[in-house]
């Protein structure tokens, strides 16, 4: 007797994903540490060449003879993000990745963002969710996964540019990961964002007793255990990225960058440990991009890319997060050591923590049913 050809999947609208633990920061950086091993191990494939690329972009010519065609204003992508993760997970996704910034113009979020997840076997689909907090809770994480190996146990302050929905993430993980957090400084572009971060903080974290909202970047840094850039804004120009100078950071904070950044001369110098969340990542970006890499892509992984090409680093200097997981390398070695850390961003994210939080909704009842066929009418 043959087996049964009907093929359901879930549909998983955004309170839905929140029934089903998408906003479980603590396990979202759990398994993002477990991806990270098997990552570090070969058991995943990311689209590209060497199975390591961010995803597929569509991008659009500044001038077009098509009057309706977008143009290629800020912050706008269309990108497809594929992933195969193996051990526990063992399956396959991809999120559909939506991007203007002038969306804010319109009561949107910048990113809209969907994710399929299929099974790895058959291919067939098994979810099809809302992935806009998927994808700011598994970008959040990473820092935190980061701060478990690269951050001092007894960080206590962390400085902060850029208090949006990256921003927020991040702080939550950083906490889940260093409790004894007390302290935060904020550097912010507008009074909306300040106030909603404040009063977010004031109401998820009441053990954050020190807030300081700062006028520079400089403030940021100088002083905090921690530091991260979370802010938004245009490539093209590293000049204009925000900065970080060795001066301004104390002796043994931990800098994560999930966001653009540029370093000083001194921040360049071989003490400061150079870390990135996935090597093959940064390599594939730097296969693909016009040299400077940086000046197309503005994650300061990208720049120790360009460190390298120059002969101002070499390979060997450049530390891989998955390796740190799987404790292949070290971690922090000492309380004064200055270390930097890129966050990339993958879609292999996506289908670990997208594959949890399915699981979670179907032990748990949560989503719509829909039905893909009961039988294919083409075989």
């Amino acid at each position: 007797m043959s087996a049964s050809t009907k093929i359901d999947f879930i549909y998983l609208s955004e309170q839905d994903m929140i029934r089903a633990g998408v906003t479980d920061m603590p396990q979202c950086v759990d398994t993002m540490e477990e991806m990270f091993g098997l990552l570090y191990h070969g058991d995943y494939r990311m689209a590209g060449a060497n199975n390591d690329s961010h995803g597929a972009m569509i991008t659009f010519p500044e001038n077009s003879p098509f009057p309706d065609m977008p143009k290629p204003t800020a912050d706008r992508r269309l990108m497809a993000m594929p992933a195969y993760l193996g051990g526990r997970f063992r399956t396959a996704g991809m999120k559909w990745y939506g991007s203007n910034i002038a969306n804010r113009d319109k009561g949107l979020p910048r990113s809209i963002l969907t994710f399929v997840l299929n099974d790895a076997d058959t291919s067939a689909p098994l979810a099809f969710m809302s992935a806009n907090l998927l994808s700011a809770y598994r970008t959040g994480a990473i820092p935190g996964v980061g701060a478990r190996h690269f951050a001092r146990k007894d960080s206590k302050v962390v400085g902060l540019v850029g208090p949006g929905v990256m921003g927020k993430t991040t702080v939550m993980a950083l906490i889940a990961v260093c409790p004894l957090i007390d302290t935060i400084k904020i550097k912010g572009r507008g009074k909306a964002s300040l106030d909603s971060f404040l009063s977010w903080l004031a109401e998820t974290f009441p053990q954050v007793t020190n807030v300081e909202v700062v006028d520079s970047i400089e403030a940021v840094v100088r002083g905090s255990d921690i530091v991260t850039y979370c802010n938004s804004g245009e490539t093209g120009d590293p000049s204009t990225y925000p900065l970080v100078k060795r001066e301004w950071v104390k002796s043994g904070a931990f800098l994560v960058m999930p966001a653009s950044c540029q370093m000083d001369e001194g921040m360049e110098q071989p003490d400061v440990r150079k870390a990135v969340d996935n090597t093959g990542l940064y390599e594939c970006w730097f296969d693909e991009l016009p040299k400077p890499a940086h000046n197309h892509v503005p994650l300061i992984g990208v720049r120790f890319l360009d460190m390298i090409a120059e002969g101002k680093m070499t390979n060997g200097q450049l530390e891989d997060l998955g390796k740190v997981v799987a404790g292949d390398a070290p971690g922090r070695t000492n309380d004064e050591e200055i270390i930097i850390m890129s966050v990339g961003g993958m879609p292999v994210e996506d289908v670990a923590w997208g594959t949890v939080v399915y699981r979670n909704a179907i032990e748990r009842g949560i989503g719509v049913t829909l039905n893909l066929w009961d039988e294919p009418v083409l075989r």
